[in-house]
Order: structure tokens, then sequence, then C-alpha cells
């Protein structure tokens, strides 16, 4: 099986509709250009207007970062799935076309894109430079003579922008993986590396390598999971840090191997110490193999996960570091996976998820843009065409219109 490796042009449709409307495969074309001044319409006016790009290379697991200057940034995997290449592509502030892929990996098919949450994870840092995590495949290298144990690999871009750095285990002692681990960094050159590992869903922690010199050298890992409340073995986690330096994690807990809670974990004190608090209950004697994602605001920090077939996202408030009450799309939940979100300048957010997938098993992708009051707008919309082990990312263009990746 395989995803292909040729670059290809980004295959782009425009879409306009008005409460639920379904969309057809997107057809080849030249990369979206400027908004035009044709917009959805929403509750009490005017809405954005929402595009829809296919992954270059036929690619799949999109993660996408905006920088400062507006540069967008897209890691992505492509090539066999048990065996995949991580990609690198940017467009430039004020371009119309992604740059050449450059593979992120210098070990060939050292990636794996089996499980939908082992792949790449991707976060813009200090001096906007890139930083990508991801699980190790079969033929990754370090190889550790432990059953299931596997080398969690980070990488940079290097100093010149050419190309990345050769990757790097960081996990010297917690290297039983299994879900993805996740990257996070600040401004003032700090780099964050987690993930949870461990002999048992119950017994599994949440483990943290820190760099404060840009990523050029780690610290030995350390559990930041004070409450141990086990993790779900399958599922990935992930870690943001916002403008003020605060990070946060979200992972989904195992205790007992029944209470699979979301759980978010804050950190002010540059990731050495982390409060932890409940986002979401859920009560399930298996592995959902859920994702999370994060949005960085003005005052408060956007959370989103997945709980029983539903995505929700909440507000983490910047100064006492609480939840606000979860929202969730309107209409009947069912099979909604993998959540991701933007905004933009206008107070509207747009959720989007992933619909049907599963194992082995491509799906749909769904949105939905709320207001800056939270309320669900009409501006709705559903499209086939997800692949198998992949899901959609969105950004926000720079005139406050949506691209959702997929």
């Amino acid at each position: 099986m395989s995803f292909g490796s040729d670059f290809v042009k980004r295959d782009v449709i425009i879409v306009a509709v008005v409460i639920a409307c379904a969309v057809g495969d997107a057809a080849s074309a030249a990369p979206p250009k400027k908004a035009a001044n044709r917009k959805q319409v929403g509750a009490g006016g005017e809405s954005a207007e929402v595009r829809l790009v296919r992954v270059p290379d036929r690619g799949i697991q999109p993660q996408v970062a905006v920088d400062s200057e507006g540069n967008l940034h897209l890691v992505y995997l492509a090539d066999e799935p048990d065996a995949a290449n991580v990609y690198y592509v940017r467009r430039a502030t004020g371009s119309e076309s992604f740059s050449k892929p450059l593979r992120v990996n210098s070990q060939p098919g050292a990636a794996i894109a089996i499980g939908s949450i082992r792949g790449a994870q991707l976060t813009i840092g200090n001096g906007n430079r890139p930083h990508v995590v991801w699980n190790g495949g079969a033929k990754a290298q370090p190889k550790i003579n432990v059953k299931y144990a596997s080398p969690l690999l980070y990488t940079r871009l290097a100093d010149d922008g050419a190309a990345f750095e050769p990757e790097r285990n960081v996990a010297r002692e917690a290297f039983l993986l299994d879900g993805g681990g996740s990257v996070a960094a600040d401004l003032e050159g700090n780099v964050y590396v987690i993930w949870h590992s461990g002999d048992g869903e119950e017994n599994r922690r949440v483990w943290i390598a820190r760099s404060s010199d840009d990523g050029a050298t780690f610290a030995p890992e350390e559990p930041i999971d004070a409450n141990r409340n086990g993790v779900c073995g399958c599922c990935g986690l992930k870690a943001f840090a916002d403008r003020e330096g605060s990070v946060y994690v979200l992972y989904r807990a195992a205790r007992e191997k029944v209470n699979r809670d979301i759980m978010l974990l804050t950190s002010t004190d540059g990731g050495k110490t982390f409060r932890s608090e409940l986002a979401g209950k859920w009560t399930v004697a298996m592995c959902p193999m859920s994702s999370e994602s994060f949005l960085d605001g003005s005052g408060a920090v956007t959370a989103a996960w997945e709980t029983d077939g539903q995505v929700f996202f909440s507000q983490i408030d910047k100064k006492s570091h609480l939840l606000s009450k979860p929202i969730t799309p309107p209409s009947a939940p069912g099979g909604r996976k993998h959540p991701a979100l933007a905004a933009n300048e206008r107070g509207e957010t747009i959720l989007v998820w992933a619909e049907g997938t599963g194992w082995q098993k491509g799906g749909s992708l769904a949105w939905q843009i709320f207001d800056g009051k939270g309320k669900p707008t009409k501006v709705r919309g559903r499209a086939e065409g997800i692949p198998v082990w992949s899901f959609p990312a969105v950004y926000t263009e720079a005139d406050d219109s949506f691209t959702i990746v997929y």
C-alpha cells in the first residue's frame, strides 16, 4: 500500500454552504488565491469563507502551524503506512503555493502511519523555527532491545533552513511507547517533548524532556502526572505552549482501565511542575485511539478533544487556568474524532473533525463555525475523502477565511 510520493499541486475547492451542505470530492486546481468577495452567511451576518485543500503528495495526517510572520508550515506522512516518511512544506506570506517538500527524517521509513495517532507533531518556536517529533517505526534507529519499545524521534529545521537536522531519540528510559507523543515550544527558546510510557495502561505516566537551548540538547525525561491517573495506551496526547510561556498537555487517562477521562495538565514555571484538572469524563473499557488540539488566543487558550463519538472544545483562562464549560457542535454525535481548531480576527472559531474513520478505514470531514460568544452559526459543512489513517487540519488565512487540509 502506498500513499504516493511525487509532489503535486494542492487540490482545492471553495466551499459556500448554508446550514449543512454535502460537498463532493475536490477537483484538481491551482492553489487557492486570496479570498474572493464570496462569503458564507452565518447567524447575524457574514461569516468566513471555507476552503478545502488536499495534502500534497497524496499524504496523510497533516499538521499545520502559522508563524509570527504569517508563514504557513505543514508536515505530513507519505509512502508506506508501516514505514512512512515525514515531509515538510512551507508557504511564505503572500505566496500561493507550497515549497518543494523536504523529507524530515534522515532515516528512510522511520515513521509509522498505522493507527493515525503515532505520526509527526509540529510546533513553531523561537525565531519561527519548526520542531517535529514522531514515534519511531520498525525501521527507526536506535533499536531498543525491549518488547514494545520504540524511539521517540525529534528534529528541528537546521540553521540554514535547507534541511532538517538528523533526528534524535529523546526517550532515554521511558521508551515503552504506543500512542503518539507531542512537542511544544515557546518564544524564549524552550522546547518540550512530551509523551506517555509505561507497562500497562494503569501504570503509564506522562513524561517530559525539556530543552532550554532551542532543541540543541534535552535534559533526561521526568514524569509530570503527579496524580498518576494512568494513560490510555493507544491514544495520542497533545502539548502546547502559549505566547506567555505556559505549557499545557491534554491526555486521556486510564484509571482501572475503564476511567478514560480527558485530563488537562498546566505549567506556569517552564514545565517544571504541572497542575491537573479534569476536562471530560468517560467510562469505557476500550482504547478509542483519540487525539486533541490547542489554539492560542489573547486571554485564553482553546482546547479540543473527543469523547464517546462527540468532539468538544473549551477555553482555558490564562490567569486562572480554569476550563470553561465545554461546547459541542449541534446535531446528534456519532463517530466524530480528531478535532482541530482555528480562529480569526472576527472572533469566529472553526471546529473541524473526522467522521466515520477507524482501523484501516477512511471517512469524511466536517466543520462548524462558532461566533465570538461560542454560539454555533449556520455555517457548517461536510465532505467525503479523508484517506485511511488520516484526519483533517485547519488554519486561518490572512483575510480571516479558513482553509481545511485533509
